[in-house]
This record gives C-alpha cells, structure tokens and sequence, in this order.
C-alpha cells in the first residue's frame, strides 16, 4: 500500500445511483420480502432480525 495517493484527478459520487436498489443477505421472492418487510417495520426491527 503506498503512503499516499493522489485523488486530484478523482470525481466523487461516479458510481452512485439513487434509485439503485441492493439485495439483501437472505434472497426472497418478491412478494416474501414486501411481506417480511412490513413486519419488521411494524415491529421497528431489521429484517434479519425477523427472517432469523
């Protein structure tokens, strides 16, 4: 690893995407984790938490 690195050159956010959407570690079908998911909010819990 070097001691420094030089960002001068470098552009924030180039890869980062609003309406990007991310898996979650415990792969449902859709409607399992639209499911899943209203219950944890209603239990203010994760949804591991639930799904464990």
């Amino acid at each position: 690893m070097k001691k420094e690195y030089d960002f001068t050159n470098g552009v924030r956010g180039k890869f980062f995407h609003k309406d990007a959407t991310f898996e979650i570690p415990v792969y449902l079908e859709p409607q399992n984790e639209i499911f899943v998911r209203k219950i944890a909010e209603e239990k203010k819990m994760t949804l591991s938490e639930i799904v464990n």
